[in-house]
């Protein structure tokens, strides 16, 4: 029993970790091709390992033209949009910024629980939004929040990753239904298929395929990285963790992935590490600590689904 959970750990640390370095992978994959290629290249082969993966594992199935028509609607919201968003604003976004922003999640997903879902707000979570959102402005203005009364918000990117929080949330909410009657790791095979498909017809719309002989041994590293261990072997091993510890132990490692993504920053990409960030940061975590205290059915169903890092 100790053993077992003890993997779980590992493997839900491995994924945390991986995650919080897919913010530096994308930033450079994006020096050298468009993000709609890096979108494309990464879940062509995310998609060959999970589906490997669920069918060696016996979990494939074939579905209904329903849920077909729900995994369609999931991959265009939760892959297609929603990496769209983040590789397009990791082009001007820091990548550190990108992994405290993202760590919101959970804020959004209280909000949309209580507006769509008619769950309830308690006091504790009130305040834990109040400050995940002090603590959001703290990150982006990087300790001035005067610049937003001359209308800035940090970086172009920053607003892009601040909307691909709220959607990662109504991605979760969506996905309730699949969970019910499908293992997550067959769920998101069929979404990331289906994410993939949309985007290829961005990438036929937009560079094509002649991008991809401009990546160089570093690009083909990024991408490589994104493609097989984040979007492969780090859901499988979270899917994995969570099969043998609560989803509530399992979602408070999801903490460290912004501090992980802050590190690799820091050490690959040279992005100083202000006490303007390391305080937003702390704000952010004790708000969204606030928020998953007592945790409802939608912060459940985020944990099944995975922090959206990405």
């Amino acid at each position: 029993m100790r053993s077992a959970r003890s993997t779980a750990i590992v493997e839900g640390l491995f994924a945390v970790v991986v995650w919080g370095g897919s913010f530096i992978a994308t930033k450079i994959a994006l020096v050298e091709v468009s993000p709609v290629t890096v979108v494309w290249l990464r879940f062509a082969m995310g998609v060959v390992v999970l589906g490997v993966a669920v069918a060696l594992r016996g979990q494939f199935a074939l579905v209904s033209w329903r849920e077909l028509g729900l995994f369609a609607a999931l991959g265009l919201i939760g892959i297609t949009f929603h990496q769209w968003l983040q590789s397009t604003a990791l082009v001007t976004s820091r990548a550190s910024t990108s992994g405290w922003i993202v760590a919101t999640t959970p804020i959004f997903m209280a909000l949309l629980g209580w507006l769509v879902l008619k769950e309830r707000l308690k006091a504790a979570r009130v305040a834990g939004i109040a400050l995940a959102a002090v603590g959001v402005v703290l990150v982006v203005t990087r300790g001035d929040p005067a610049v937003l009364l001359h209308g800035r918000f940090g970086a172009p990117g920053d607003v892009l990753i601040l909307v691909s929080a709220p959607n990662w949330a109504v991605f979760s909410v969506l996905s309730r239904r699949a969970l019910r009657f499908h293992p997550a790791a067959r769920m998101m095979a069929y979404v990331m298929a289906f994410g993939w498909l949309f985007t290829s017809v961005l990438l036929a719309a937009g560079p094509g395929l002649s991008e991809v002989s401009r990546l160089s041994p570093r690009g083909w590293g990024a991408i490589v990285f994104l493609g097989i261990a984040c979007s492969g072997f780090a859901y499988i091993a979270w899917y994995d963790a969570l099969q043998r510890m609560p989803a509530s132990e399992a979602g408070a490692l999801l903490y460290l992935e912004p501090l992980v993504a802050m590190a690799v920053a820091a050490a690959v990409l040279g992005e100083r590490i202000t006490a303007a960030t390391v305080a937003g940061g702390a704000v952010i975590l004790l708000g969204v600590w606030l928020v998953n205290r007592s945790p409802g059915g939608a912060a459940r169903d985020a944990v099944a689904v995975g922090p959206g890092e990405e």
